[in-house]
């Protein structure tokens, strides 16, 4: 284990809620310095081309980002008729300029998201769901404002050692673990690289084989939540 993980284990949870938030917030802090305006011309890959998607795909959807960050992720999205980003420290990041973003923002935690049931046809997790404080409860909540019929998508680090910023060691069968019921529509698997950011390193297109399961990665996946019997 390392030194980050047997802290994260001793620690009381309001200690690591604290300590994660101004981790949290501090990083973006130092992204908005380094970058000057925060950028987010990356996201349209991601929510489309990685996915097998298109733009067309989420004309008048109502469209979700779990652990949104301050960057203004689906503000490429156009077409779309809602685009919400959910996160803990929304308000906070409203001194990074998020008011400025064509994307509603809304401050909540994974684990109780404040739509009602089915409200949403996407709903996203990029590189969040092993930040949260409760993971099973979280992506219990992602599906549930998940409309029948509606895609998730989910990018995640699995199998990694847990850190007070990453707090949960998430299995490298999450995708079908975490969301039982829901249909797996494609999956791929990224080798994790600490020089390089989750996005960069997909990009690369450097995946891993079965046999490196148990290994530390990143976990790619696009399911579907079952439509209604007729």
């Amino acid at each position: 284990m390392t030194l980050s993980s047997i802290v994260s284990s001793i620690l009381p949870r309001r200690a690591k809620e604290w300590i994660k938030a101004r981790a949290e917030i501090r990083y973006w802090r130092r992204r908005q310095s380094a970058e000057a305006t925060l950028g987010n011309s990356h996201y349209e890959y991601f929510y489309t081309t990685l996915f097998g998607l298109e733009r067309e795909d989420y004309v008048d959807k109502a469209v979700l980002d779990v652990g949104c960050g301050p960057r203004g992720s689906l503000e490429w999205a156009t077409g779309a008729k809602d685009r919400v980003g959910l996160d803990p420290l929304a308000d906070s990041y409203r001194a990074l300029g998020i008011d400025r973003h064509a994307m509603r923002y809304v401050c909540a935690p994974a684990e109780a998201i404040p739509f009602e049931d089915e409200y949403f046809d996407i709903v996203a997790s990029f590189n969040s769901l092993d930040h949260v404080g409760d993971p099973v409860i979280a992506a219990r909540e992602l599906a549930r404002v998940l409309m029948p019929g509606g895609t998730l998508l989910l990018i995640v680090e699995v199998e990694h050692d847990a850190t007070l910023t990453e707090p949960h060691r998430l299995h490298a069968d999450s995708s079908t673990r975490l969301f039982p019921g829901m249909e797996l529509m494609w999956e791929a698997r990224y080798r994790m690289d600490d020089t390089r950011g989750i996005y960069d390193q997909i990009r690369r297109e450097d995946r891993i084989d079965d046999g490196m399961l148990g290994e530390a990665h990143i976990l790619v996946a696009r399911l579907r939540k079952p439509a209604l019997a007729a």
